[in-house]
Protein backbone atom coordinates (compact mmCIF):
# COMPACT_ATOMS: atom_id res chain seq x y z
CA UNK A 1 0.00 0.00 0.00
CA UNK A 2 3.16 2.37 0.53
CA UNK A 3 4.06 1.72 -2.93
CA UNK A 4 1.02 3.67 -4.67
CA UNK A 5 1.58 7.30 -2.75
CA UNK A 6 5.45 7.42 -4.27
CA UNK A 7 4.72 6.39 -7.51
CA UNK A 8 2.01 8.86 -7.18
CA UNK A 9 4.21 12.31 -6.42
CA UNK A 10 6.23 10.77 -9.02
CA UNK A 11 4.03 10.52 -12.00
CA UNK A 12 1.46 12.75 -11.59
CA UNK A 13 1.21 16.65 -10.77
CA UNK A 14 -1.43 18.85 -8.38
CA UNK A 15 -3.56 18.86 -11.03
CA UNK A 16 -4.54 15.70 -12.09
CA UNK A 17 -6.23 12.47 -10.15
CA UNK A 18 -4.12 9.64 -8.22
CA UNK A 19 -3.08 7.51 -10.82
CA UNK A 20 -4.89 3.82 -10.81
CA UNK A 21 -2.73 0.47 -9.56
CA UNK A 22 -2.80 -0.46 -13.15
CA UNK A 23 -1.43 2.74 -14.50
CA UNK A 24 1.02 2.48 -12.01
CA UNK A 25 2.58 -0.52 -12.88
CA UNK A 26 2.25 0.07 -16.77
CA UNK A 27 4.08 3.22 -15.99
CA UNK A 28 6.71 1.54 -13.77
CA UNK A 29 7.39 -1.19 -16.67
CA UNK A 30 7.68 1.30 -19.21
CA UNK A 31 10.53 3.35 -17.15
CA UNK A 32 12.57 0.25 -16.60
CA UNK A 33 12.19 -0.78 -20.27
CA UNK A 34 13.73 3.16 -20.74
CA UNK A 35 16.66 2.06 -18.31
CA UNK A 36 17.41 -0.85 -20.78
CA UNK A 37 16.64 0.86 -23.95
CA UNK A 38 19.30 3.67 -22.58
CA UNK A 39 21.59 0.89 -21.35
CA UNK A 40 21.33 -1.06 -24.81
CA UNK A 41 22.12 2.07 -26.61
CA UNK A 42 25.40 2.47 -24.71
CA UNK A 43 25.82 -0.75 -25.70
CA UNK A 44 25.36 -0.54 -29.48
CA UNK A 45 27.53 2.65 -29.14
CA UNK A 46 30.47 0.98 -27.85
CA UNK A 47 30.31 -1.69 -30.45
CA UNK A 48 29.89 0.96 -33.55
CA UNK A 49 32.72 2.99 -32.30
CA UNK A 50 35.29 -0.16 -31.97
CA UNK A 51 33.69 -1.05 -35.35
CA UNK A 52 34.13 2.16 -37.14
CA UNK A 53 38.00 2.29 -35.53
CA UNK A 54 40.63 2.63 -38.54
CA UNK A 55 42.16 -0.37 -40.00
CA UNK A 56 43.80 -1.51 -43.16
CA UNK A 57 45.52 1.17 -43.80
CA UNK A 58 43.49 4.35 -42.87
CA UNK A 59 44.71 5.33 -39.33
CA UNK A 60 46.16 7.81 -38.88
CA UNK A 61 49.25 9.95 -37.21
CA UNK A 62 48.61 8.97 -33.03
CA UNK A 63 45.46 6.71 -33.36
CA UNK A 64 45.64 3.80 -32.01
CA UNK A 65 46.31 0.32 -33.97
CA UNK A 66 46.74 -3.03 -33.37
CA UNK A 67 49.55 -3.37 -36.03
CA UNK A 68 51.58 -1.79 -38.65
CA UNK A 69 49.03 -2.75 -41.65
CA UNK A 70 46.32 -0.92 -39.98
CA UNK A 71 48.44 2.82 -40.00
CA UNK A 72 49.09 4.80 -43.69
CA UNK A 73 51.55 4.88 -45.60
CA UNK A 74 54.80 6.54 -43.19
CA UNK A 75 53.42 5.52 -40.15
CA UNK A 76 53.81 2.14 -38.19
CA UNK A 77 52.44 0.61 -34.83
CA UNK A 78 54.39 1.30 -32.03
CA UNK A 79 54.31 1.55 -27.71
CA UNK A 80 56.07 4.45 -26.03
CA UNK A 81 54.73 3.93 -22.31
CA UNK A 82 56.44 7.56 -21.62
CA UNK A 83 54.16 9.05 -24.20
CA UNK A 84 51.13 7.80 -24.42
CA UNK A 85 49.09 4.44 -23.42
CA UNK A 86 48.47 1.51 -26.04
CA UNK A 87 49.54 1.45 -29.05
CA UNK A 88 49.25 4.56 -31.52
CA UNK A 89 50.52 5.04 -35.21
CA UNK A 90 53.62 7.00 -35.51
CA UNK A 91 55.86 7.90 -38.44
CA UNK A 92 58.90 6.08 -40.03
CA UNK A 93 59.40 8.12 -42.63
CA UNK A 94 61.55 11.27 -43.41
CA UNK A 95 59.91 13.85 -45.73
CA UNK A 96 61.89 14.08 -48.89
CA UNK A 97 62.94 17.94 -49.92
CA UNK A 98 64.00 16.98 -53.44
CA UNK A 99 60.21 15.71 -54.50
CA UNK A 100 58.30 17.62 -52.14
CA UNK A 101 60.61 20.70 -53.79
CA UNK A 102 63.40 20.24 -55.54
CA UNK A 103 67.12 19.80 -55.67
CA UNK A 104 68.33 22.88 -56.98
CA UNK A 105 70.02 24.52 -53.76
CA UNK A 106 73.34 23.27 -52.36
CA UNK A 107 74.08 20.57 -50.39
CA UNK A 108 74.92 22.61 -47.08
CA UNK A 109 70.85 23.99 -47.13
CA UNK A 110 69.77 20.87 -46.73
CA UNK A 111 69.21 18.55 -43.72
CA UNK A 112 69.74 14.95 -43.58
CA UNK A 113 68.53 12.19 -40.70
CA UNK A 114 71.56 10.36 -39.33
CA UNK A 115 71.97 7.40 -37.75
CA UNK A 116 74.83 7.05 -34.77
CA UNK A 117 76.31 3.62 -34.94
CA UNK A 118 74.13 2.69 -38.05
CA UNK A 119 75.83 -0.79 -38.34
CA UNK A 120 75.23 -1.64 -34.46
CA UNK A 121 71.88 -3.26 -35.27
CA UNK A 122 69.65 -5.08 -33.08
CA UNK A 123 69.73 -9.07 -33.71
CA UNK A 124 72.92 -8.83 -36.06
CA UNK A 125 74.05 -12.60 -35.93
CA UNK A 126 77.22 -13.02 -35.18
CA UNK A 127 80.37 -12.97 -38.09
CA UNK A 128 82.97 -13.85 -35.66
CA UNK A 129 81.49 -17.43 -34.81
CA UNK A 130 81.09 -16.34 -30.79
CA UNK A 131 78.56 -14.46 -28.85
CA UNK A 132 78.87 -11.02 -29.09
CA UNK A 133 78.79 -8.32 -26.33
CA UNK A 134 78.19 -5.03 -27.56
CA UNK A 135 75.76 -1.91 -27.17
CA UNK A 136 73.50 -1.66 -30.33
CA UNK A 137 72.17 1.68 -31.42
CA UNK A 138 69.18 0.79 -33.83
CA UNK A 139 67.02 -1.54 -34.71
CA UNK A 140 66.87 -1.48 -38.67
CA UNK A 141 69.22 -2.45 -41.14
CA UNK A 142 71.41 -0.63 -43.12
CA UNK A 143 68.52 -0.93 -46.42
CA UNK A 144 65.77 -0.24 -44.27
CA UNK A 145 67.41 2.93 -42.79
CA UNK A 146 67.86 4.16 -45.92
CA UNK A 147 64.27 3.26 -47.26
CA UNK A 148 62.97 5.39 -44.79
CA UNK A 149 64.92 8.78 -45.24
CA UNK A 150 67.72 8.14 -43.38
CA UNK A 151 70.91 9.74 -45.21
CA UNK A 152 73.75 9.64 -43.64
CA UNK A 153 75.27 6.52 -41.97
CA UNK A 154 77.80 6.92 -38.99
CA UNK A 155 80.23 3.77 -39.10
CA UNK A 156 83.22 2.93 -36.87
CA UNK A 157 85.71 0.89 -38.94
CA UNK A 158 88.41 -1.03 -37.87
CA UNK A 159 91.13 -3.44 -39.14
CA UNK A 160 90.13 -7.07 -38.28
CA UNK A 161 90.67 -10.44 -39.61
CA UNK A 162 92.96 -8.75 -42.35
CA UNK A 163 89.84 -6.84 -43.52
CA UNK A 164 87.72 -3.74 -42.57
CA UNK A 165 85.47 -4.71 -40.10
CA UNK A 166 82.25 -2.22 -38.46
CA UNK A 167 82.84 -3.05 -34.85
CA UNK A 168 81.31 -1.05 -31.60
CA UNK A 169 84.98 -1.01 -29.52
CA UNK A 170 87.37 0.69 -27.55
CA UNK A 171 90.68 1.66 -27.20
CA UNK A 172 90.81 1.37 -30.87
CA UNK A 173 91.17 -2.66 -31.33
CA UNK A 174 88.09 -4.94 -32.97
CA UNK A 175 87.78 -8.32 -31.50
CA UNK A 176 85.01 -11.02 -31.78
CA UNK A 177 83.38 -9.86 -28.81
CA UNK A 178 82.17 -6.54 -30.39
CA UNK A 179 82.69 -6.69 -34.12
CA UNK A 180 79.26 -6.35 -35.63
CA UNK A 181 80.21 -7.56 -39.50
CA UNK A 182 82.28 -6.85 -42.30
CA UNK A 183 82.67 -3.17 -44.06
CA UNK A 184 81.79 -5.02 -47.13
CA UNK A 185 78.69 -6.55 -46.14
CA UNK A 186 76.94 -2.69 -45.40
CA UNK A 187 79.54 -1.25 -48.95
CA UNK A 188 76.92 -3.43 -50.76
CA UNK A 189 73.79 -2.22 -49.31
CA UNK A 190 74.76 1.14 -49.87
CA UNK A 191 75.67 0.48 -53.62
CA UNK A 192 72.35 -1.03 -54.18
CA UNK A 193 70.48 1.78 -52.68
CA UNK A 194 72.39 4.25 -54.82
CA UNK A 195 72.11 2.33 -58.26
CA UNK A 196 68.27 1.72 -57.33
CA UNK A 197 68.19 5.45 -56.80
CA UNK A 198 70.02 7.63 -58.95
CA UNK A 199 68.54 10.91 -57.03
CA UNK A 200 69.58 10.06 -53.41
CA UNK A 201 72.90 11.30 -52.14
CA UNK A 202 74.64 9.50 -48.83
CA UNK A 203 77.22 10.73 -46.61
CA UNK A 204 79.08 8.68 -44.27
CA UNK A 205 80.28 9.72 -41.33
CA UNK A 206 83.88 7.18 -40.11
CA UNK A 207 84.99 7.06 -36.93
CA UNK A 208 88.14 5.70 -38.41
CA UNK A 209 90.98 3.25 -36.96
CA UNK A 210 91.81 1.27 -40.33
CA UNK A 211 95.72 1.87 -40.99
CA UNK A 212 97.10 1.95 -44.68
CA UNK A 213 95.15 1.84 -47.90
CA UNK A 214 92.15 -0.54 -46.43
CA UNK A 215 89.46 2.15 -47.31
CA UNK A 216 90.12 2.42 -50.72
CA UNK A 217 90.40 -1.02 -51.13
CA UNK A 218 87.00 -1.24 -49.77
CA UNK A 219 85.35 1.26 -51.48
CA UNK A 220 86.93 0.42 -55.03
CA UNK A 221 85.87 -3.35 -54.55
CA UNK A 222 82.53 -2.22 -53.53
CA UNK A 223 81.99 -0.34 -56.63
CA UNK A 224 81.27 2.37 -54.62
CA UNK A 225 84.29 4.40 -56.16
CA UNK A 226 82.15 5.47 -58.96
CA UNK A 227 79.85 7.41 -56.85
CA UNK A 228 82.92 9.02 -54.81
CA UNK A 229 82.52 13.09 -54.39
CA UNK A 230 85.77 14.56 -54.87
CA UNK A 231 87.87 16.39 -52.33
CA UNK A 232 88.44 18.43 -54.88
CA UNK A 233 85.03 19.88 -55.34
CA UNK A 234 84.60 20.16 -51.49
CA UNK A 235 84.32 23.90 -50.51
CA UNK A 236 86.78 25.71 -47.90
CA UNK A 237 86.24 28.83 -45.88
CA UNK A 238 82.55 28.07 -45.13
CA UNK A 239 81.41 28.59 -48.57
CA UNK A 240 78.46 26.85 -50.02
CA UNK A 241 78.39 23.44 -51.75
CA UNK A 242 77.57 22.60 -55.34
CA UNK A 243 73.90 22.03 -55.89
CA UNK A 244 72.53 18.92 -55.46
CA UNK A 245 71.53 18.71 -58.65
CA UNK A 246 74.71 19.04 -59.97
CA UNK A 247 75.89 16.39 -57.56
CA UNK A 248 73.46 14.14 -58.98
CA UNK A 249 74.15 14.95 -63.21
CA UNK A 250 77.52 14.43 -62.03
CA UNK A 251 77.03 11.11 -60.14
CA UNK A 252 79.22 12.17 -56.96
CA UNK A 253 76.51 11.07 -54.93
CA UNK A 254 78.39 9.70 -52.39
CA UNK A 255 80.21 11.89 -49.75
CA UNK A 256 83.62 9.87 -46.96
CA UNK A 257 84.45 11.63 -44.16
CA UNK A 258 87.23 10.39 -41.85
CA UNK A 259 88.75 10.79 -38.78
CA UNK A 260 92.00 10.45 -39.25
CA UNK A 261 93.46 13.69 -41.22
CA UNK A 262 96.09 12.43 -42.59
CA UNK A 263 94.07 10.12 -44.75
CA UNK A 264 92.94 13.61 -46.95
CA UNK A 265 96.29 13.50 -48.51
CA UNK A 266 97.15 10.09 -48.16
CA UNK A 267 94.14 8.23 -49.94
CA UNK A 268 91.56 11.95 -50.59
CA UNK A 269 88.98 11.45 -47.88
CA UNK A 270 88.16 14.51 -46.23
CA UNK A 271 89.10 15.09 -42.94
CA UNK A 272 85.66 15.44 -41.14
CA UNK A 273 86.65 18.36 -38.86
CA UNK A 274 88.03 20.70 -42.39
CA UNK A 275 84.46 20.79 -43.36
CA UNK A 276 82.04 20.74 -40.36
CA UNK A 277 81.82 21.87 -36.66
CA UNK A 278 80.12 19.21 -34.42
CA UNK A 279 79.03 19.02 -30.59
CA UNK A 280 79.63 16.82 -28.11
CA UNK A 281 78.21 13.09 -28.54
CA UNK A 282 76.23 11.04 -25.84
CA UNK A 283 75.48 12.82 -22.29
CA UNK A 284 77.73 15.68 -22.71
CA UNK A 285 75.57 17.05 -25.67
CA UNK A 286 71.97 16.32 -23.83
CA UNK A 287 72.14 19.30 -21.34
CA UNK A 288 69.90 21.80 -21.84
CA UNK A 289 70.23 25.46 -23.09
CA UNK A 290 74.37 24.03 -24.04
CA UNK A 291 75.49 22.63 -27.26
CA UNK A 292 79.25 22.58 -26.66
CA UNK A 293 81.63 21.13 -29.26
CA UNK A 294 83.12 18.36 -30.08
CA UNK A 295 86.96 18.09 -28.99
CA UNK A 296 87.89 17.29 -32.13
CA UNK A 297 85.97 20.11 -33.77
CA UNK A 298 85.97 23.09 -33.53
CA UNK A 299 83.33 25.57 -31.81
CA UNK A 300 80.31 24.95 -33.17
CA UNK A 301 80.23 28.98 -33.91
CA UNK A 302 82.95 28.44 -36.36
CA UNK A 303 81.45 29.90 -39.79
CA UNK A 304 84.79 28.68 -42.13
CA UNK A 305 82.82 25.57 -41.86
CA UNK A 306 80.08 25.35 -43.87
CA UNK A 307 78.29 21.57 -42.83
CA UNK A 308 76.58 21.82 -38.85
CA UNK A 309 76.43 17.78 -37.16
CA UNK A 310 74.18 17.88 -33.87
CA UNK A 311 74.43 14.89 -32.21
CA UNK A 312 71.53 14.49 -29.32
CA UNK A 313 71.76 10.54 -28.14
CA UNK A 314 72.77 8.53 -24.70
CA UNK A 315 75.95 7.68 -24.31
CA UNK A 316 74.54 4.26 -23.10
CA UNK A 317 71.43 3.80 -24.70
CA UNK A 318 68.26 2.73 -23.07
CA UNK A 319 65.99 1.76 -26.10
CA UNK A 320 62.67 2.25 -23.72
CA UNK A 321 63.92 6.15 -23.10
CA UNK A 322 64.64 7.07 -27.01
CA UNK A 323 61.04 7.56 -27.67
CA UNK A 324 60.98 10.59 -25.74
CA UNK A 325 64.54 11.82 -26.60
CA UNK A 326 63.81 11.45 -29.88
CA UNK A 327 60.83 14.11 -29.73
CA UNK A 328 60.23 17.77 -27.97
CA UNK A 329 63.24 17.38 -25.97
CA UNK A 330 65.23 16.81 -29.64
CA UNK A 331 63.63 19.97 -31.13
CA UNK A 332 64.71 21.85 -28.43
CA UNK A 333 68.13 20.85 -28.84
CA UNK A 334 68.14 22.18 -32.37
CA UNK A 335 67.36 25.67 -31.41
CA UNK A 336 70.15 25.59 -28.52
CA UNK A 337 72.05 24.06 -31.34
CA UNK A 338 71.40 26.95 -33.72
CA UNK A 339 72.42 29.76 -31.23
CA UNK A 340 75.62 28.05 -30.69
CA UNK A 341 76.26 27.72 -34.24
CA UNK A 342 76.14 31.41 -35.32
CA UNK A 343 72.48 31.35 -36.52
CA UNK A 344 72.78 28.09 -38.18
CA UNK A 345 70.66 24.90 -38.37
CA UNK A 346 71.95 21.37 -38.23
CA UNK A 347 72.71 19.81 -41.56
CA UNK A 348 73.26 16.36 -40.15
CA UNK A 349 71.31 15.28 -37.11
CA UNK A 350 72.30 11.83 -35.53
CA UNK A 351 70.42 9.69 -32.72
CA UNK A 352 69.72 6.41 -31.92
CA UNK A 353 66.63 4.08 -33.12
CA UNK A 354 65.93 6.96 -35.60
CA UNK A 355 62.03 5.35 -35.67
CA UNK A 356 61.54 5.71 -31.74
CA UNK A 357 59.29 8.73 -30.52
CA UNK A 358 56.38 10.07 -28.90
CA UNK A 359 54.23 10.80 -32.55
CA UNK A 360 56.71 12.88 -34.97
CA UNK A 361 60.32 12.43 -33.28
CA UNK A 362 63.30 12.90 -35.74
CA UNK A 363 61.57 12.78 -38.73
CA UNK A 364 59.31 15.87 -37.44
CA UNK A 365 62.71 17.35 -36.64
CA UNK A 366 64.46 17.07 -39.84
CA UNK A 367 61.18 18.38 -41.69
CA UNK A 368 61.87 21.48 -39.04
CA UNK A 369 65.28 21.71 -40.31
CA UNK A 370 64.43 21.67 -43.76
CA UNK A 371 61.88 24.33 -43.15
CA UNK A 372 64.16 26.72 -41.16
CA UNK A 373 66.71 25.97 -44.35
CA UNK A 374 64.76 26.19 -47.34
CA UNK A 375 61.77 28.86 -46.43
CA UNK A 376 62.26 29.85 -42.83
CA UNK A 377 59.62 28.04 -41.70
CA UNK A 378 59.21 25.54 -38.59
CA UNK A 379 57.87 22.74 -41.18
CA UNK A 380 58.64 21.80 -44.84
CA UNK A 381 55.18 21.21 -45.90
CA UNK A 382 54.80 25.04 -45.25
CA UNK A 383 57.69 25.66 -47.85
CA UNK A 384 55.70 24.59 -50.84
CA UNK A 385 53.46 27.69 -50.75
CA UNK A 386 56.24 29.79 -50.55
CA UNK A 387 58.55 28.11 -53.42
CA UNK A 388 55.72 28.30 -55.75
CA UNK A 389 55.02 32.06 -54.70
CA UNK A 390 58.93 32.30 -55.50
CA UNK A 391 59.29 30.69 -58.38
CA UNK A 392 56.27 32.77 -60.17
CA UNK A 393 57.31 36.02 -58.96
Amino acid sequence: MGFVPFFHGCLSNNHSKPLSSSKIKDTVIFSHMGLLGKLLLVIISAFLSIASACSNGECKLLDKCSSDNDCETGLYCFSCRQGFSGTRCVRSTVTDPFKLLNNSLPFNKYAFLTTHNSFAIDGEPSHTGVPRFAVTNQEDNITQQLNNGVRALMLDTYDFKGDVWLCHASGGKCSSFNAFEPAMDTMKEIETFLSANPSEIITLILQDYVEANGLTKLFNNSGLSKYWFPLSKMPENGQDWPPISNMVTNNERLLVFTSIKSKQDTEGIAYQWNYMVENQYGDGGMKPASCPNRSESEPMSDKTKSLVLVNYFQTFPIKENTCKINSVDLINMLHTCYNASGNRWANFLAVNYYKRSEGSGAFQAIDTLNGKLLCGSDDIQSCVVRWNVHIIT
